[in-house]
């Protein structure tokens, strides 16, 4: 039987957080919502990749979780003119600052998965590393 390289898909393994280098490895310890926090693995678990190139280097996700925030701001305040129509800011501010803390999380997360995906130089998907260990 042949060693055929198998190449995993991008989208499912930004969508669960998974190593981007091998695809294989989850990026967080535990789920989004859980009550033990966001806590990030230091090193990939399949092909020990480090997260954190330098100290710092997360403080980049920062400006991503911002751009996501605003976005999922606009978004629901238009959502809620067009399906209520209020001209009341209470409504607004009460309904966007509930969002907006319900989806933090959702924000850390993803923003710091996004800086290892598309914003991290030299860190591309390596298919030889996604292959299972040998025992």
């Amino acid at each position: 039987m042949e060693n055929k390289e198998y190449k995993l898909a991008l989208w499912p393994a930004f969508v669960h957080a998974k190593c981007p280098r091998c695809r294989r490895g989850d990026m967080f310890t535990n789920s989004m919502y859980g009550f033990h926090g966001q806590v990030m693995h230091k090193t990939c678990p399949h092909c020990g990749l480090v997260y954190e190139r330098e100290p710092g280097y997360f403080y980049v996700a920062m400006f991503a979780s911002y751009a996501l925030n605003v976005a999922e701001m606009v978004t629901i305040a238009v959502a809620i003119s067009v399906l209520t129509g209020s001209n009341n800011p209470w409504l607004y501010v009460t309904i966007i600052l509930a969002i907006a803390l319900i989806l933090a999380p959702f924000n850390f997360r993803y923003s710091r998965v996004m800086l290892l995906y598309w914003l991290t130089p030299g860190l591309h998907y390596h298919p030889e590393m996604s292959q299972d260990k040998p025992n």
